[in-house]
């Protein structure tokens, strides 16, 4: 299994095996700080630079780990809130005894701060949007620097194939990340030397996705399947699932088809009898047969962990009421305000007899609520025992064999193959527990299979990115803050508390550019 090196950040690689060794930068923003100088620059033999560790196999090996490793930071800290909790699935869990105006409401409230197309001005900037765009460009710049070195060293041709295919990868789904929350970045496809070239151009959105399709493309080439791959790296079926949702999300349903055809064809996949069971536990049940990708976490003290559950729970918690859901030996009392509240919303949505509510969602009574009704919902699917207070090794699914039956559905249907798309969402209905699905007409359909991917993907970090597919996002965010703003108890929040008067007042399509970032880049 993949475990991921995690102290590779922009500035250097820590090598843990060498010791008494200078470690120098390798990396800053987006390259080296290693200058190739005239000849007569000699680098010191206790140095680390491009010239003296990209040497061999092995050194390519630990940057492609260190390509994987801000996946963790997004999965654990990011993507839930500008994916999932930016949109009608699901709320924070007020908490008045707490007080702060956290940057997560903000996102929540579609209330970030911005101007001028960047996010913070004028006052702080929102933390969660800076590192997400911070983080995706970690990502990228380690691609980097393997592709513009990897070809310049010689070591076995399929080993190295698996290597840029792999980061190649990467770099595809950070650029897909900037270009869905920002709708314009930078792109940056080589190594930055000197400071001047970080400072590039906005590229457009057309530009973004054409250099997402053609890394998407080269990954496919170049990875192994999940039968031959180690467990846990990205495969020639992820690659295939990353490419086809750039189809869907560009309406390319033909070509998305085609892609789609090939995961099921590969026999490489399968749904999991159960729906529960789709999802990694604490130690077991990782990168099973429906797992497609998921980011690695490991329980314990290496640096690993994630805290997933933690930051799903609604607050104030106590340790009785917490001790049943994460089974710790040693829990403690939960403060501040939680995120990811399941929404009303949300929970209406599933039809009578769907087994993926109970497998997804769960409730907890909390004695020192605010609230009337001091029962509240929360994620269970995310909620498996563990050992250590606030240290999970639960993977996350960024893409599981489920998404890519429920996108054919939806490919096949666009295209006016209604009941060939019927036999694909039946698969997914079959298991939660549904009987076939009715719908006779195109558009009767597609709100069918609408309706089972919000039910079959709640909290993964999908709905925002539907709500903006579907084109629907203005009127459906419209929508669910006047449901909030009329009936704020509804949503968590303590009787005769009401929410912030610049509650829904951005109701815009991207994330602005992050303010810290503009200072640094004249073109923003």
């Amino acid at each position: 299994m993949l475990f991921l090196i995690p102290h590779w950040g922009l500035g250097a690689i820590l090598l843990t095996h060498m010791k008494k060794i200078l470690i120098t930068t390798i990396l800053l923003s987006f390259s080296q700080l290693a200058c190739k100088e005239d000849f007569l620059t000699i680098t010191p033999e206790t140095a680390l630079s491009t010239d003296t560790f990209f040497t061999k196999e092995a050194d390519f090996q630990q940057a492609v780990n260190a390509t994987y490793v801000p996946l963790r930071t997004i999965m654990n800290d990011r993507g839930y809130l500008l994916g999932e909790m930016h949109s009608d699935n699901a709320y924070y869990f007020r908490n008045i005894l707490f007080g702060a105006t956290e940057p997560q409401e903000d996102i929540a409230d579609f209330s970030v701060p911005t101007a001028n197309g960047t996010s913070g001005i004028p006052i702080t900037p929102n933390v969660h949007v800076l590192n997400q765009y911070r983080q995706d460009y970690a990502i990228i710049a380690r691609a980097n620097q393997v592709l513009d070195l990897i070809d310049k060293v010689e070591f076995d041709a399929a080993r190295k194939a698996n290597m840029k295919g792999q980061v190649q990868f990467l770099r595809a789904f950070a650029y897909y990340e900037l270009v869905r929350y920002f709708g314009t970045a930078p792109l940056h496809l080589v190594p930055v030397t000197v400071r001047q070239e970080a400072a590039l151009p906005l590229a457009t959105s057309a530009q973004l996705y054409t250099q997402i399709i053609a890394d998407a493309t080269a990954a496919i080439t170049n990875l192994l399947p999940k039968s031959t791959q180690e467990a846990g790296r990205v495969t020639s079926g992820t690659a295939r699932l990353l490419l086809a949702d750039v189809y869907m999300t560009q309406k390319k349903y033909a070509d998305a088809e085609k892609l789609l055809k090939e995961i099921v064809s590969s026999n490489e996949y399968s749904l999991m009898p159960e729906y529960a069971d789709a999802f990694s536990g604490n130690s077991s049940n990782k990168n099973n047969k429906e797992s497609v990708f998921e980011v690695q976490y490991l329980e314990g003290a290496a640096g690993f962990n994630g805290s997933h559950i933690y930051n799903f729970l609604p607050r104030p918690m106590a340790v009785e009421e917490l001790r049943p859901i994460t089974g710790t030996s040693n829990p403690q009392p939960l403060t501040g305000e939680g995120n990811n509240a399941p929404t009303p919303d949300l929970i209406a949505s599933y039809q009578a007899g769907d087994k993926r509510l109970d497998a997804t969602i769960a409730y907890v009574t909390l004695s020192g609520s605010l609230r009337e009704n001091k029962v509240y919902p929360y994620v269970k699917k995310f909620a498996k025992t563990h050992s250590l207070h606030g240290n999970t090794g639960t993977n996350w699914p960024v893409y599981r064999y489920a998404e890519a039956i429920l996108f054919l559905a939806e490919a096949l249907n666009e295209q006016g193959k209604t009941a060939e798309a019927a036999t694909f969402l039946n698969q997914i209905r079959k298991r939660a527990g549904l009987a076939d699905a009715t719908a006779a007409s195109q558009a009767d359909m597609a709100l069918q299979i609408a309706v089972d991917r919000r039910s079959e993907l709640a909290f993964e970090n999908k709905r925002w990115f539907d709500l903006l597919r579907s084109g629907k996002a203005v009127e459906v965010i419209t929508a669910y803050g006047a449901r909030i703003k009329a009936n704020p108890e509804a949503y968590y929040y303590p009787k005769g508390s009401t929410l912030r008067s610049n509650s829904f007042s951005n109701l815009s399509l991207t994330y602005g550019l992050p303010a810290d970032e503009s200072s640094l880049n004249d073109n923003f």
